[in-house]
Parts: structure tokens; C-alpha cells; sequence
């Protein structure tokens, strides 16, 4: 199956990041990908983390989640929506960070709240999500069925949620073959552990881990480090691109999950299955 991640460098308007999100995915479509993976934010990165409350949509309806659909129909695509802001149960000053997978009939087939919320804080730089976004609870994966007949588990997760490992060995004891990562990384911490993050965590599940990236100096003057990638079970790089906008294509194969797997079955050795 070959498969897509989108880089992009969103800036701070909605329509400018959905057409420039709809050209990549036409890119990735022309290319041949059945699925196309956008970033984090990338339909906006406000000026300020509180912009975010004002283009949240509620569930199920809302120009973001409108055009997810309706490219997913155009391209014939599956697309995950990076993420986007929904209405929080919590109050009115809150969103959720919010992915969603479309099939490439405009349906919504699976919808994961990010659980984790980055907080940073080096004395210059300072992030602290938990005051704007209401933190999901629940690890989510989808089924995709490829044209080569065979049906992928994909498991869902959020840029700082690859921080948390138990998360995503939930995901593959659940028989997640795929694991993705849309992400907005900042540039100091996506010098320091991006690559390896990923790398362990395709690495510790024998499975393929995607990630689409934020890449570039935004419009509201955040560095993001982009270096979009698609790691193999094995732990090494099939694809990637450093910075600027663009689409990283692969092809990934099943067997190769299959065949790492039972020669390093490490996943059926587990021990402790979690701390108290």
C-alpha cells in the first residue's frame, strides 16, 4: 500500500491551510498513495493558543470536517485529518485536539482525541496545551482495507503523545500494524528526539510508524521541525523530508510486519503488561 505523509507550514488562516492542504493531497493522490496523513494544526496555527476556540466545530459537521470529506471523495483517497478543534465537553474555553480518519467515500470511520498535552518550558520557549484543549481518554484504531485485498489496523495518536510508549503498545496489543503520528514539533525539541521517538516506537511494536509534520518558521513565528517520516518495523527510515512543504510517499507492505514479527516475536514475550 502505498501511503502519504503531508508536510505543511499552516499559518495562522483556515482557507489558506485548506487549499494548500487539498494541492498535497492531490499531490499524493497523482502519486498513487490510498492513504494521505496531514499534520497537526494544519488547518490553522493561530497567533495565539486561544484562536483555536473560535474555529472549533461540533462533531460530526463543520467546514474543516466538510472538507476532509469531500476531498477524501474527490481524491478517493483515505485521509487523516491531522487534527482539528472540536467542542470540549468541558466548557466553552476549551477544545479538543482532534484526529479523524475518512474513507475515501466521505465517511468518518474513526475519531481520536489527543490524549497527551504538551507542556514546555525551557525560560525562552513556553507551551502548556492543557489551557486551551481538553485532553482525550481513549486509544483509538481503525480498520483500512488496501487494494491489495489486505485490511490494515491503524492505530491513532497525537505529536506529544510519542513521548508516552504505553500508548502505543495498547495500539499494537490491540493489532495495530500502523501507528500514526501527526505532529507540530517545535524546533528544539524535534532536533533533540524526533527521529528516535519514532524510530523506538516502530522499533518496541514491529510496526510501521508514519509521521506527518509541521516543517518550516510560521506566520505567527513559531519553528516547527518537520522532518516528516515513515519508519519500517525494523526501525529504519523508508522515507522522509526535512523541512518546507511537501509530500513524503512510500509504499508499505503487511508481509514485512508479519515476518519481523515472528522472527522477533518480542511482543508475545511481554512480561508486565503494566505497572500499578
Amino acid at each position: 500500500m502505498k501511503v502519504s505523509a503531508i508536510q505543511m507550514i499552516s499559518s495562522v488562516e483556515r482557507e489558506a491551510n485548506l487549499a494548500r492542504a487539498h494541492a498535497l493531497l492531490g499531490e499524493a493522490a497523482a502519486a498513487g498513495a490510498e492513504l494521505a496523513v496531514l499534520p497537526e494544526y494544519f488547518c490553522v496555527m493561530g497567533r495565539r493558543d486561544t484562536d483555536k476556540i473560535a474555529l472549533r466545530e461540533q462533531p460530526g459537521d463543520g467546514p474543516v470536517q466538510r472538507f476532509l470529506a469531500d476531498a477524501a471523495r474527490e481524491f478517493g483517497l483515505w485521509i487523516v485529518g491531522g487534527t482539528l478543534p472540536l467542542v470540549s465537553p468541558e466548557d466553552e474555553q476549551h477544545v479538543l485536539n482532534t484526529s479523524l480518519a475518512f474513507s475515501p467515500a466521505g465517511d468518518c470511520v474513526a475519531r481520536y482525541d489527543k490524549i497527551h498535552l504538551f507542556h514546555y518550558d525551557n525560560g525562552t520557549e513556553r507551551y502548556d496545551e492543557r489551557r486551551v484543549i481538553t485532553p482525550g481518554t481513549q486509544p483509538v484504531l481503525f480498520e483500512l482495507p488496501s487494494r491489495d485485498g489486505h485490511v490494515w489496523r491503524v492505530g491513532m495518536s497525537v505529536c506529544y503523545d510519542l513521548r508516552f510508549p504505553e500508548l502505543y503498545r495498547a495500539l499494537a496489543a490491540r493489532g495495530a500494524e500502523l501507528l500514526l503520528v501527526p505532529s507540530a514539533f517545535t524546533h528544539t525539541t524535534g532536533s533533540a528526539h524526533w527521529e528516535v521517538l519514532l524510530r523506538a516506537r516502530a522499533i518496541e511494536n514491529l510496526a510501521w510508524a508514519m509521521a506527518p509534520a509541521q516543517g518550516g518558521t510560521h506566520e505567527n513565528g513559531r519553528r516547527t521541525w518537520g522532518q516528516s517520516l515513515v519508519v519500517d518495523p525494523w526501525g529504519t527510515i523508508a522515507a522522509q523530508r526535512a523541512t518546507g512543504e511537501g509530500v513524503v510517499s512510500c509504499d508499505i507492505d503487511s508481509a514485512q510486519v508479519a515476518k519481523a514479527r515472528q522472527q522477533l516475536p518480542a511482543l508475545a514475550h511481554r512480561v508486565i503488561a503494566a505497572w500499578a
